[in-house]
């Protein structure tokens, strides 16, 4: 079983140290969905919404969110991201937004962390843009669907 690398011997939580770690390219993507009523739906993609275009403000906001997430996640390292991108696509199966992130650096960590805040923040944005209409939303199914780079390799959700 792999052991917790955020906490020392004595079980306190630490940074852990990456200076002796290979610098490599890394890629992480990460996915995840907001649900929605038809009515929300509806009002999303026909661009209705009263707070403005929900899709493209919250490509913005997960972007920044991506940027930020050292600030957000206490052991993160700050990292010199060289690319985000956040697609946010309509769904009107779930009905609602599908949403994926894609980041990445060359470094000596990895971006995992990220791209996880970059879903989650486009989700709260589409969330916050849309609430008046309907506030039993739900956020889910965000998890990482792929990292390369670094010692542990290449990682795909099955």
């Amino acid at each position: 079983m792999a052991e917790l690398t955020h906490f020392d011997q004595s079980g306190h939580a630490h940074m852990v140290d990456v200076s002796e770690k290979s610098v490599t390219s890394r890629i992480a993507v990460a996915t995840g969905q907001i649900k929605m009523s038809a009515q929300a739906f509806e009002i999303v993609s026909e661009g209705r919404a009263k707070k403005g275009d929900v899709l493209s403000i919250a490509r913005l906001a997960g972007i920044m969110g991506a940027k930020k997430t050292s600030d957000l996640i206490p052991l993160c390292h700050p990292l010199a991201i060289s690319k985000v991108a956040v697609e946010l696509m309509l769904d009107p199966d779930l009905p609602g937004v599908q949403i994926e992130a894609t980041v990445k650096t060359t470094g000596q960590t990895g971006v995992e962390m990220e791209a996880l805040t970059a879903v989650s923040t486009a989700a709260l944005t589409v969330y916050d843009m849309v609430k008046a209409v309907d506030k039993a939303m739900e956020i889910g199914n965000i998890h990482l669907a792929l990292k390369d780079g670094g010692k542990s390799g290449l990682y795909e959700a099955s």
